[in-house]
């Protein structure tokens, strides 16, 4: 009997309970669709959070204020405020300073960094133009190495600029969900919006970002420092200093610079740090590593699903095998081999293992084109030819058993069964 032959008699068995044959593709079905989805619905969630990251670039770090006598942030910049092995007795951190951004800016001090962007953020701030009002959810009042600092371009007008910031001019940058709700298709560019009854006027838009988890990104204003500060903040101390290296593989030593500077100003001893320094290129590695590791293990729990579809194709089998007894017996007596028989069964077996990976790499296709909780699901090539591979591989394993046992039933045994 020849290979031909036995995929003939392969196919005849499946079509001849169409129902059953269905119901067990079915399995094999929801176990690869649920394997590719759950992999790319994690491989989305890790780019989307990549990219959030990197929209504050790779080479930038971040200084903020914490409570000191809780452990020291300014040396790791990961840890959570007041964090820490010490237990002793917290105390309001030293308010970071422009003056301690200025120290920053001392190549002699640190020859790493590039540009030092002190900042102010401005709370409950409306925005008006003519009958139109929108409450900006953040306003910034910073330099212009700000928007190269944290990669904010301008897709319409212009930056400010230094002589902006010394003369103090009431300009403003605007991000795209700000424009849209105050001018809606008029162009900005020029025209004056009240901040808390403060005019500013618009001289550039943002690129659009998108979101940030809950955040919306765009809905941001950006202004010269002093006039913030003389308007809206008051002259205080500064809500973060953003620090961006001369390059990405300078960030540790840029680190090591600022933290130096910053310990001798605030008289930090001990570790025990009254700031934390937020490393963008840090982060991104720690993101990386938790989103796979949450990917692969979305890809395991998925595959728990394959395995009782393999298990259902040993049962379906089992079945066909008893029902089919005196046929085989029949072949067994007119000259079939035993690895006929077995080659039979086991290629019935692998079909429906195919057919229904197939069918479940087509499912998890179109449903990787929908958004699944805010994520866009990305579609991973090496889980779809494992997810397949895998199930063709389950047909083998499961159906094995049952092939085996058809393949050494006695033709005479076969023959007598009812």
């Amino acid at each position: 009997m020849n290979q031909l032959e036995i995929l003939r008699f392969a196919l005849r068995g499946l079509l001849a309970n169409k129902m059953r044959s269905s119901l067990t593709t079915l399995g094999i079905l929801i176990g690869v669709a649920a394997v590719i989805m759950l992999v790319a619905v994690g491989e989305g969630s890790s780019q989307s959070i990549q990219r959030n990251i990197q929209r504050l670039g790779a080479n930038t770090l971040t200084i903020s204020p914490q409570f000191s006598g809780g452990g020291g942030g300014g040396g790791g910049g990961m840890r959570a405020p007041g964090g820490g092995a010490n237990t002793g007795p917290r105390t309001q951190a030293r308010q970071l300073s422009l003056a301690d951004a200025k120290a920053l800016t001392d190549k002699t001090l640190a020859p790493s960094v590039r540009s030092v962007s002190p900042v102010v953020t401005a709370s409950s701030s409306t925005a008006t133009y003519g009958a139109a009002s929108h409450a900006i959810s953040q306003f910034v009042g910073t330099y212009p190495s700000y928007f190269e600092a944290v990669n904010k371009p301008v897709t319409k007008g212009t930056y400010f600029f230094n002589d902006d910031v010394l003369a103090a001019r009431k300009v403003v940058v605007l991000g795209q969900t700000v424009v849209e709700e105050l001018f809606g298709t008029v162009d900005p560019i020029g025209k004056q919006v009240s901040v808390s009854g403060v005019p500013f006027t618009v001289v550039g838009v943002l690129k659009e970002a998108g979101s940030t988890g809950m955040q919306d990104a765009d809905d941001v204003a950006i202004a010269p420092l002093p006039a913030v500060q003389q308007s809206l903040s008051g002259f205080g101390s500064l809500n973060s200093i953003v620090v961006q290296a001369s390059g990405a593989e300078t960030t540790t030593a840029a680190q090591a610079e600022v933290t130096a500077v910053l310990n001798q100003r605030h008289g930090v001893k001990n570790d025990n740090a009254d700031y934390r320094i937020l490393n963008q290129a840090t982060l991104q590695e720690t993101v990386s590593a938790a989103t796979g590791t949450f990917t692969v293990l979305l890809g395991a729990v998925a595959a728990i699903s394959l395995l009782v579809g393999g298990i259902g194709i040993t049962n379906i089998m089992l079945v066909t095998v008893t029902e089919r007894t005196r046929e085989i017996g029949i072949r067994k007596a007119i000259g079939a081999p035993r690895s006929a028989i077995l080659g039979q069964f086991l290629l019935e077996a692998t079909m429906l293992s195919l057919v229904g990976g197939l069918s479940g790499v087509l499912v998890a296709f179109i449903g990787t084109r929908f958004t699944v909780a805010g994520i866009e699901p990305v579609l991973v090539p090496s889980s779809v030819a494992l997810a397949l591979g895998v199930s063709v591989g389950i047909g083998l394993f499961f159906g094995s058993y049952p092939a085996n046992r058809a393949a050494k039933l006695r033709p005479i045994q076969a023959l007598r069964h009812e």
